[in-house]
């Protein structure tokens, strides 16, 4: 039951959040739309036209893709820099449900709301390219979650990171470049990106949208290797950020910004 509260509290102070400073929420929206529209009118323009829809539909997924993982592992590292600016990340670490399980909640809870946001990016892309990609929702949910999971894993690593340098801003903006090179790449190209975190799903959500596969055409090794991806991170990022966590309370760096 408190799993359930805490969940609740979160979800609503990120809600609360995103509408209180409603211009930024906008401002963000329209900046990766933004984005996408220069990546449009560089295919439409500069692209070979025997291949323009097709670069155009992995242009549509990898862009929403990559707004998502900057979202979700990006996010948490600010959220810990803003709460040592407040002077209140020593209070999350006193809470009797500790700091990795708030840190948890609210990862799951932004997660949730950053979702509702993508789905309204997807629909605005695909109004405004005229590319309508294959959404099938019993294919790609459980593919997203296991990728959800190692997003989130990576999330933990870089809140453990943020725990004790607190200053990570220019970090978290090369984070942005680094995240762009492995959504785009495709692992036909790099078939060793397989066990990189939330590649094999960003790779396979692809050919759901694009090449129209059904659940029976994954293979069980696919959701084998994207499983393994999934716990190895999510365990390595916990594993992580609490051993970083034991650091900055051993040289009392929570209260100090």
């Amino acid at each position: 039951m408190q799993w359930v509260h805490l969940l609740n509290a979160n979800v609503q102070k990120e809600y609360l959040e995103m509408k209180r400073y409603l211009p930024n929420t906008i401002a963000l929206i329209v900046t990766f739309y933004a984005i996408f529209l220069g990546m449009f009118a560089g295919i439409q323009i500069i692209g070979d036209p025997a291949s323009q829809d097709v670069n155009t539909q992995y242009a549509i997924v990898n862009y929403i893709f990559w707004f998502l993982s900057i979202m979700i592992m990006q996010n948490i590292g600010w959220e810990i820099t803003n709460e040592a600016m407040r002077g209140t990340l020593e209070q999350l670490c006193m809470s009797p449900m500790g700091l990795w399980r708030i840190l948890s909640a609210r990862l799951f809870s932004s997660t949730f709301l950053y979702l509702i946001i993508i789905v309204v990016l997807l629909v605005g892309t695909m109004l405004t390219t005229g590319q309508w990609l294959n959404i099938d929702v019993v294919t790609i949910l459980p593919i997203m979650l296991l990728t959800l999971v190692s997003m989130i894993g990576v999330g933990f690593m870089i809140a453990g990171i943020s725990i004790i340098w607190k200053q990570v801003q220019a970090f978290l903006q090369i984070l942005q470049f680094i995240l762009a090179g492995l959504t785009f790449i495709p692992l036909s190209v790099a078939p060793l990106m397989v066990f990189l975190p939330f590649v094999k799903g960003v790779d396979l959500v692809r050919n759901v949208m694009i090449k129209g596969w059904s659940f029976q055409e994954i293979s069980g090794v696919d959701f084998l290797i994207l499983g393994f991806n999934a716990i190895f991170y999510f365990i390595l990022g916990l594993g992580v950020f609490l051993f970083c966590e034991r650091i900055a309370m051993r040289k009392g760096l929570l209260a100090h910004y």
